[in-house]
């Protein structure tokens, strides 16, 4: 039975008015047991905006012209963003007014619907939110089932994923600028041939009986998808994207929708892990840095101020493990060797773009894209997570309030459901077109989470370009040298084209993205070394692998692998993305971080380009399979029921370097660190609803008011401020600040903050601040070249841009985003104040900047700074966009969930808060 009734489809006019492996069943049926839910009604969660992401072109239409959604669109965005209003007097009673019962089943007056594919699984909906509960009673069915549910949920958005991992989405979603910058960017990440993405599989299949049935499972979960697209094809109850993008006629009903196959969830695993699970690569910014820094104050005053901005190891960072544990990896070595560093203003990105023809040749086109085309290039955090042990709770048992940040779609990303079968038993979120297991969620008598971890498994290698004729190598050479052999770059191609849609009418176009690659990774830029010209590669462990964690999420699933901290710890291992790692239940709470972490050669220095010798590769680095040898568990930072944990993409432990530039002495984890701390003080006893509030009370602070702002202050009221309107605009700060340094609506529904003046002030000053502190004594030349290393400023809006001019480089570039303040100059800002004002300072910046280091001039500059904030409009502090109208400070702020399709949700008041969340407290365990 198909989920929802049939619709007409429409006449092609009105489309202007809107936008196998087959694996056989088990022989013998195997019944599985009714688990027992240890929860006992104490696990609640929420994915906004809804569960139901697909829609019919009917119904497209109908959101167009009366903003009419279909059931379950949107029904969890309104608790979700009601927690912003309620949170302060959140009691237990209260939690399932902004979170969803979590519970196993279904209560029989709960049913919505059941449908059943084939007689061995039952997909049960409720009425309250319409997530799939689904019950099979073969392994197989099981999976099966989950496919289907897949594909009544989100089949557009699975297939709008499959060509992104392909760099094909310009060909199938239309040829709009976002679209061909995010396909490049993907390409440039994880190019592969159909062959290679089958290799993966291969590679799986001899891994054992779990990566085996991994398999199965896969081709079970394929067979369910495929079912129902034959289903709503022939009853004509698709997506009704298909038909706006031409690939069915809305009239006949000609066209296909292509059945799905193993090497999708391969490609789809690849988007998954270049989003959220990989780490480091950002070596040749490391080196323009070290490089401007080194012309500015000489060599050795410069490369002390290049480690002082990199933090690698910063004394006062915010850290996940709080007790001391060390876990030494990716350290910067004392004597660096190997290291290649470009000649200056040598190096350029490598053209991934050729033989463009037609609308291709453009720089954009009248349509939008179906995603931001820097959704993988831009930085942004992901995910947070806050867990008590029971030793502090109310009654004894853990709580826990986590879940990942994957950013705000409609429909979402991820998907809710449940699965019990032989073998299997969750209930959580899935990436569409990979859930035939919960990647997050809850157990019978367990919960876990993530969050992006990002340590450095992605290395830049400088590989000599040459000649087979023995003329001079230049740049544009296509062979590079190997083992002292002359071999030739491999190229791997992928051709793309489209047609025209009403939306995007703009003549057919083509281009070819080609990326070519080494031994030593793929090329992402040329320059020269010594004079010497060179391919810059990045080399990613988890490169070719992108499938093998498969095994891991399996384990996560099955209550007979997990039952405790140490069979949790051992699944999260079998996962090699880059990910922090919480579990919780009715006695423990664990961590674990994981990720492939390459073994390096001595000296090697992580954070900078490195020479492509054998001396300086990873030690047993295999570049046919892309394997090498990786650190052990042992030495992944790892914990078993420390007082608490939490997380917000900080640093793990002592002497875990970080990758990048800038986590220092302060970062959002702050927020959480800070508040849980005081939950604890005096020995406080924390609830479910604590824990709540404390995580809610992070999400709507602004981390620059409250662990900057007090510095700034400090130093402004060392003397008296005589200027009246710099004199208000100070008093207003500091009200702001002492009334919580909140973003918060007068009262919920206003669209009006609370110290809105004071907000829309520091909104303005932040970026004219940070030039005014460290213009002076960088130069504009590392000035420009530690904004292409991180960007100074990450507000809500992201729209101011200051001195910088707009730069991408230095400001956040994707609005309406909510994730915010976890890339900028916060500490570096922090750092250098508290230098200027006498206090003592862990990991100091090398030199002082703001005033040179002189308070007075210090001062000044600060004041100066601030008066040219007060003179921007509010229409400059936010700039209109075509959902907000320029100066409205609410609508900047705003998250909105960004269509995937053609439905569209409201705006909601900004959180910064993960996607999907659980709250979590075990009161029993097997």
């Amino acid at each position: 039975m198909p989920r929802r009734p049939r619709t007409p489809r429409l006449a092609a006019a009105a489309l202007a008015a809107a936008l196998i492996a087959v694996f056989a069943p088990a022989t013998a049926p195997a019944r599985a047991a009714t688990p027992t839910d240890y929860c006992a009604a104490r696990c609640t969660d929420i994915l906004p905006p809804g569960e139901n992401g697909n829609a019919t072109l009917a119904e497209i239409l109908l959101n167009k012209a009366f903003g009419s959604r279909p059931a379950h669109t949107d029904d969890q965005l309104g608790p979700y963003a009601a927690l912003a209003a309620g949170y302060g007097g959140l009691t237990d009673g209260q939690l399932r007014s902004f979170f969803n019962d979590a519970s196993f089943g279904v209560p029989a007056d709960q049913v919505a619907s059941t449908t059943r594919p084939r007689a061995d699984v039952a997909i049960v909906r409720d009425k309250a939110t319409g997530v799939p509960h689904i019950t099979g009673t073969t392994r197989y069915g099981t999976e099966f089932g989950a496919g289907y549910a897949a594909g009544q949920d989100r089949l557009w958005v699975m297939d709008l994923f499959r060509h992104v991992g392909r760099g094909e989405l310009s060909g199938f979603a239309g040829g709009a600028a976002a679209n061909r910058q995010l396909e490049q960017s993907f390409w440039q990440a994880a190019p592969y041939t159909e062959d290679e993405l089958q290799r993966q599989i291969d590679a799986i299949a001899a891994q054992g009986d779990r990566a085996k049935q991994a398999l199965a499972d896969a081709g079970a979960y394929l067979d369910g998808i495929n079912q129902y697209i034959r289903e709503a094809y022939s009853g004509r109850y698709f997506p009704g994207e298909y038909d706006l993008t031409g690939h069915i006629d809305a009239i006949t009903n000609a066209g296909t929708i292509e059945p799905f196959k193993l090497t999708d969830l391969v490609a789809l695993a690849a988007v998954v892990g270049a989003l959220f699970g990989s780490g480091g690569g950002g070596e040749l910014a490391s080196a323009q840095v070290k490089l401007a820094a080194e012309a500015r104050y000489g060599k050795d005053a410069g490369d002390a101020v290049w480690a002082s901005l990199r933090e690698a190891d910063d004394p006062e960072a915010v850290q996940t493990l709080h007790d001391g544990q060390s876990f030494p990896y990716a350290q910067p070595p004392a004597d660096p060797q190997g290291t290649a560093m470009p000649d200056p203003g040598s190096v350029v990105p490598e053209q991934m773009v050729q033989d463009a023809t037609g609308s291709a040749q453009q720089t954009a086109t009248k349509a939008a894209g179906v995603l931001p085309g820097n959704l993988l290039t831009a930085k942004h955090g992901m995910s947070n997570a806050l867990l008590v042990s029971g030793a502090h709770t109310d009654d004894g048992h853990p709580v826990a309030v986590f879940g990942p940040q994957t950013g705000y779609f409609a429909p979402q990303l991820l998907m809710l459901e449940e699965l019990q079968g032989p073998g299997i038993s969750a209930r959580g979120a899935a990436f569409a077109g990979l859930s035939f297991y919960v990647q997050l969620g809850r157990g019978q008598d367990y919960a876990w989470s993530a969050t992006s971890a990002g340590q450095d498994i992605t290395d830049t290698y400088a590989v000599p370009l040459c000649t087979t004729d023995g003329s001079p190598a230049t740049l544009t050479a296509d062979h590079y040298l190997r083992g002292g052999q002359c071999v030739p770059l491999e190229r791997l191609e992928r051709k793309d084209a489209w047609k025209p849609t009403t939306a995007d009418s703009t003549a057919a176009g083509s281009y070819t993205l080609v990326m070519y690659r080494t031994d030593y990774g793929l090329v992402t830029a040329r320059g020269t070394v010594g004079g010497k010209p060179v391919a810059f590669t990045s080399l990613r462990s988890t490169y070719r692998h992108e499938a093998d964690s498969i095994i891991g999420f399996q384990m996560l699933n099955d209550p007979g692998a997990v039952h405790d901290p140490a069979s949790f710890q051992q699944a999260a291992q079998n996962i090699n993305y880059t990910f922090n790692w919480f579990y919780a239940d009715s006695a423990h709470i664990a961590y674990y971080n994981s990720g492939s972490n390459p073994v390096r050669a001595p000296g090697v220095d992580p954070g900078l380009p490195v020479r492509a010798e054998a001396a300086y590769l990873w030690r047993d680095f295999d570049p046919a399979a892309n394997t090498a040898r990786y650190t052990p568990p042992a030495e992944h930072p790892n914990s078993v029921d420390q007082d608490y944990y939490v997380s917000w993409n900080n640093k793990q432990a002592d002497d875990y370097a970080s990758a990048g530039f800038g986590n220092g002495s302060v970062h959002r984890a702050d927020l959480l660190d800070d508040r849980v701390k005081a939950l604890l003080a005096g020995g406080g006893r924390v609830s479910r609803v604590s824990l709540t509030q404390a995580m809610e009370g992070a999400a709507l602070a602004d981390l620059r008011a409250e662990d900057v702002l007090p510095d700034l202050i400090r130093v402004i009221r060392s003397a008296p401020v005589t200027d009246p309107a710099l004199a208000t605009a100070v008093q207003k700060l500091e009200n702001w600040r002492a009334a919580g340094a909140q973003r918060k609506e007068t009262k919920a529904g206003s669209h009006t903050y609370a110290d809105a003046d004071a907000i829309r002030t520091l909104d303005a000053w932040w970026p004219l601040l940070a030039d005014a502190v460290f213009r002076p004594g960088l130069g504009d030349g590392l000035y420009a070249a530690l904004t292409g290393a991180l960007q100074i400023n990450e507000s809500p809006s992201g729209g101011q841009t200051g001195a910088t001019g707009g730069s991408a480089s230095a400001n956040e570039s994707i609005p309406h985003k909510g994730s915010a303040f976890q890339y900028g100059w916060w500490s570096y800002l922090d750092k250098d104040l508290r230098g200027v004002l006498g206090g003592p300072v862990a990991g100091p910046l090398a030199r002082p900047y703001c005033g040179g280091g002189d308070p007075a001039a210090c001062r000044t500059a600060l004041l100066a700074s601030l008066k040219q904030a007060l003179a921007q409009t509010p229409a400059q502090v936010y700039p209109g966009d075509a959902d907000c109208s320029a100066g409205d400070q609410w609508c900047a702020d705003s998250i909105i969930q960004r269509p995937l399709g053609g439905v569209t949700d409201a705006k909601s008041t900004w959180q910064n808060r993960p996607t999907y969340q659980q709250v979590v407290q075990f009161p029993a365990h097997r």
